[in-house]
């Protein structure tokens, strides 16, 4: 039986998609290696809830984008790329802004206009162009995905950090003991500043090159 579930999981290791997400998650992920997306990992950080609403946000726009542009590659003119990109890439943004306006409102307001700047966000251009432009679309699609998984590791680690040390809170509900208040406890108001997240994000990159460099 072993061997019969073994050789399907050595298989999907050795798929193209399989690699690609490793890659985006450990050897070239798009905060900690590429340094991209910094400004939202910074701002929409302070709770773990934005976090995560706004990792899925941005997964969604740079696999549909990537995939889109990718089917659409041999027919745009090379010197109107640009534009054709942008405006796949807002199209898609305004769907996911309205999106959270319709069933996250709360949400949406809290992450104010983060959503709207995905469209800035270097990911999600930069893989239009370093990948889509030159792939078929299932592979953009994948590597869209990846992306967008290797950025959310990072976002929603720093989050849950910063919530817990910052706030004592996860997920807006308290789980540091109030006795431990009681005994004198602090939560660390720096965490819950843009200083606090260079901090955690700077630790972030610390650890993972320490982790490859003894690999």
């Amino acid at each position: 039986m072993n061997g019969t579930t073994a050789r399907p999981w050595a298989a999907i290791r050795k798929t193209k998609s399989y690699k690609e997400i490793v890659k985006a998650l450990w050897l070239s992920n798009p905060i900690s290696k590429q340094i991209l997306g910094i400004c939202s990992a910074l701002a929409v950080t302070v709770q773990l809830k934005n976090a995560i609403v706004m990792s899925v946000a941005l997964t969604f726009v740079v696999a549909f984008s990537s995939m889109i542009i990718s089917a659409l590659r041999t027919i745009i003119p090379r010197n109107i790329r640009i534009i054709v990109e942008v405006a796949i890439i807002a199209t898609l943004v305004i769907i996911a802004d309205e999106t959270l306006k319709a069933f996250l409102y709360d949400v949406s307001k809290q992450l104010s206009v983060f959503v709207g700047l995905i469209i800035t966000n270097c990911i999600v251009l930069g893989r239009a162009e370093g990948y889509a432009l030159s792939n078929p679309p299932f592979r953009s699609f994948m590597d869209g995905i990846a992306n967008g998984i290797g950025y959310s590791s990072v976002l929603i680690g720093v989050a849950f950090i910063r919530e817990l040390l910052g706030a004592g809170k996860i997920f807006g509900y308290q789980v540091v003991p109030e006795a431990f208040y009681a005994a004198g406890y602090e939560d660390m108001g720096l965490m819950l500043l843009a200083p606090g997240a260079f901090i955690v994000i700077g630790l972030f990159v610390w650890l993972e090159h320490s982790l490859l460099k003894e690999k």
